[in-house]
């Protein structure tokens, strides 16, 4: 399209104004001509939605055109050229086309045209890549237990993906190492196929693992598409005897558990006494040991043997049978005995002193009333006597006079 001369300049000046606006626009770099249009590449998983963007720095009015990749025009400026529902127009103006694709399929890949009609045509390629999304990973090889020390074979596959997916292997949080990995072509797509081994020996402490194959894809977050196995593995019992009680008492019952810690769990138990037989009141009674009366003639070594059917393993326990509760002094009694006795003493005390009052107040009122007779019988001796010198020597001694006299007459 050929323009008047008069209006070159002007064209020109609004041009590099343009130029100067776009500038700021990211990702697209434009040329010394404002005409030229510019694209960028995309990249989408394949069920996604891609954008396609073309500018130009500056406007003549000429139509900005998108051409898929078999050269078909879907868009020229705001008019739907191609009757595909997935392409929608996104925007439209004298410097951009831009246009959606949703729902992208892997035949959706390839090299789409924006053109600009002005004398020359020009035109700006954008490549767009579609990512094939990998199937979630599938885990085989793993039938049934394993008994420890054995050997598991795992194999996960996962397909559909493009470019060929990276598969990972976890136990718990850790990553393990399998064999690299085999890429396949899937026949009549553009997809492949995956296939990952992991060979790992497994122990007592692997029983309940779960072993996990995670694809590792640019379509796919961290972690999104993941696949747990859980590991049962068979192995010995652990063999611990559990007593009832920490201090056994002679003349008590007494009880101990053989405790099998295995898979499977242990079905048989065998008990022994070591350099010895059990004791008469000891009886078995499975994973449990009874004695019905202790005696110190039950100390020893206890054994006991636990099978659970992929081996046997021991146990042993020292039995110390302590003092009955005859022989042993109780704190609990002797205070309440204590307590009796002093309760005893003061009662006794009590009664003494009681008695002891009593007897002062008896002998008190004796000694009043000897006193009393005494002078009683001194004042008799005035009674007799013919005058008063008679009567005060019968007060000082007249019973002595009156045996005298009385001797004297016999």
């Amino acid at each position: 399209m050929a323009f008047p001369s008069y209006l070159v300049p002007s064209l020109w000046t609004l041009s590099l104004l343009t130029l100067l606006a776009a500038s700021v626009q990211s990702n697209f770099v434009f040329d010394d001509d404002p005409l030229q249009p510019v694209t960028q590449d995309e990249t989408v998983s394949v069920g996604g939605t891609v954008t396609l963007t073309c500018r130009v720095a500056a406007s003549d009015n000429s139509s900005l055109q998108w051409s898929n990749t078999a050269q078909q025009t879907l868009y020229f400026g705001e008019k739907r050229a191609l009757r595909d529902n997935r392409i929608q127009l996104h925007r439209s103006t004298g410097t951009e086309l831009s246009i959606t694709i949703g729902d992208v399929q892997l035949s959706d890949e390839g090299e789409y045209t924006c053109s600009i009609f002005t004398m020359p045509v020009r035109t700006a390629r954008a490549t767009v890549t579609v990512l094939g999304v990998p199937g979630k990973p599938q885990i085989s090889g793993y039938e049934d237990t394993v008994q420890e020390g054995g050997k598991v074979t795992l194999t996960c596959t996962s397909s559909g993906s493009k470019p060929p997916a990276k598969l990972r292997w976890y136990r718990d949080q850790e990553e393990l190492t399998g064999r690299p990995d085999v890429v396949e072509t899937n026949p009549g797509e553009a997809t492949y196929t995956v296939i990952s081994e992991l060979s790992l020996t497994v122990g007592r402490n692997d029983d309940n693992t779960l072993i996990a194959c995670a694809v590792d894809h640019p379509s796919l977050t961290q972690g999104d598409k993941r696949t747990e196995q859980p590991i049962r593995v068979l192995f010995t019992p652990d063999v611990t005897i559990q007593p009832e009680s920490d201090l056994p008492r002679e003349g008590e019952k007494f009880i101990m558990q053989c405790m099998g810690n295995g898979n499977p769990k242990p079905t048989s138990y065998v008990w022994q006494k070591k350099d010895g037989e059990l004791p008469p009141l000891a009886k078995v009674d499975g994973s449990f040991l009874r004695f019905e009366m202790l005696n110190k003639s039950d100390n020893g070594v206890y054994l006991c043997q636990a099978d659970n059917g992929i081996g046997k393993m021991q146990g042993e326990y020292t039995l110390l049978v302590q003092d009955g509760p005859d022989n042993i002094a109780d704190p609990t009694a002797m205070s309440t005995s204590s307590g009796v006795d002093h309760a005893v003493i003061g009662g006794v005390v009590a009664v003494i002193v009681f008695i002891l009052v009593c007897l002062l107040m008896v002998l008190g009122r004796y000694l009043i009333r000897h006193k009393g007779t005494y002078l009683t019988h001194e004042a008799k001796g005035c009674d007799d006597a013919p005058d008063a010198d008679t009567a005060i020597i019968n007060a000082e001694g007249g019973h002595s006079g009156a045996e005298d006299k009385k001797e004297y007459f016999i």
